[in-house]
């Protein structure tokens, strides 16, 4: 078996996995409700505002960051946004810790 064929059973296992399972039935959730749909989307350019704001600067801009609280705090009181949210955070560990696998494997050449 050669290496690509190795990457494509992975991205299978992967979309078998119950973490890629439930974020997509979660994700299609929340695709039901333009509304919350909306609000998400307002959540994750809150968050990405931050976390570029964070990297470009090297601190976290207080006001931003308490501006995407708040809208978390909104959003969990939805249950279907706090599967979502939940879901989401199970599926990037999943991802995470495949690329820490993958990483370590390969840090010998690119380090």
């Amino acid at each position: 078996m050669n290496v690509y064929d190795t990457a494509n059973n992975l991205a299978s296992e992967i979309k078998k996995s119950e973490e890629y399972v439930n974020y997509k039935m979660a994700k299609e959730a929340i695709n039901l409700n333009q509304n919350l749909k909306e609000q998400i989307k307002k959540f994750e350019e809150a968050r990405y505002d931050a976390q570029i704001t964070a990297m470009q600067t090297g601190k976290n801009d207080e006001e931003k960051i308490k501006k995407m609280q708040e809208l978390y705090v909104e959003l969990i009181q939805d249950d279907v946004a706090k599967k979502y949210f939940d879901a989401e955070t199970k599926f990037n560990i999943l991802i995470a810790d495949i690329n820490k696998i993958i990483g370590d494997a390969i840090a010998d050449v690119i380090k």
